[in-house]
């Protein structure tokens, strides 16, 4: 029984997969932009300048740089029994949606997503662990 555990944020994805009692660990970076958008009309009135920026072309580079995060995790993942997500902000709730929507065969095989915080990288062997072991 193969039984993999991924825990993720914007940054990376700490990948613990559990194959006969073998433990194999892998670390994932996302290589997504941190935006510092600037921009502006160059105007000054009694309010300030105002700043006029278009964002769609931001949140459309971010969005193909998550899908590329996200494909490189599904590749690791994608022939695993049951797998696990946890992870800090959203990013794996976008995860899970993004495997329900287009990935339905693995999709399937998510025993749980769950909110967590940081963690080390022997914390989330740790984690992996006991949840698989008490399921």
């Amino acid at each position: 029984m193969k039984n993999t555990g991924s825990w993720l944020d914007k940054e990376k994805a700490y990948i613990v997969t559990i194959d006969n009692d073998i433990e194999k660990f892998e670390t994932v970076q996302s290589n997504i932009d941190h935006y510092n958008i600037h921009g502006g009309s160059g105007t000054s009135s009694k309010e300030g300048p105002q700043d006029v920026v278009q964002d769609s072309r931001y949140l459309e580079r971010e969005n193909h740089q998550f899908n590329t995060y996200f494909q490189t995790i599904i590749d690791k993942v994608k022939d695993t029994n049951s797998i696990v997500i946890f992870g800090s902000a959203q990013t794996n709730e976008r995860l899970a949606k993004t495997l329900q929507k287009n990935y339905n065969a693995l999709a399937m095989k998510i025993k749980a997503v769950e909110k967590s915080d940081s963690m080390t990288e022997n914390q989330v062997k740790a984690y992996v662990r006991d949840f698989f072991a008490s399921s």
